[in-house]
């Protein structure tokens, strides 16, 4: 089963910075769009933003435009989310998310999930 994974998350204070990594050696990363995705306990999943397979200019929720950033190695073959001025409420567990095409992978439907990476911005 093809799975991908998260790494970089952790625990950091409100107004610091995190940089989430997403890779796989099964899929090459150039033929998908890919988004992130975020649970926080007790919510809803909920879409953070989402890029095109070429890179271009990606979908932010509103909740995170201007402060995170997402983007792709293709060299490394990894997707990348880059989160700056954290607050308590990007507090989550996030995942990383790949398909065929921009919307299935935008609208939470995509068929690559990875297990998640913890996010923590305390008070």
């Amino acid at each position: 089963q093809v799975q991908l994974q998260e790494s970089g998350g952790g625990s950091v204070q409100s107004g610091g910075s995190l940089k989430l990594s997403c890779t796989t050696p099964e899929l090459t990363f150039d033929d998908y769009p890919m988004g992130w995705f975020r649970q926080a306990p007790g919510k809803k999943r909920e879409g953070v933003g989402c890029i095109s397979r070429l890179g271009g200019t990606p979908y932010y929720s509103d909740s995170v435009k201007g402060r995170f950033t997402i983007s792709r190695d293709r060299a490394k073959n990894t997707l990348y989310l880059q989160m700056n001025s954290l607050k308590p409420e990007d507090t989550a567990m996030y995942y990383c998310t790949a398909d065929r095409t921009f919307a299935t992978v935008c609208g939470g439907t995509g068929a690559y999930w990875g297990q998640g990476t913890q996010v923590t911005s305390p008070h």
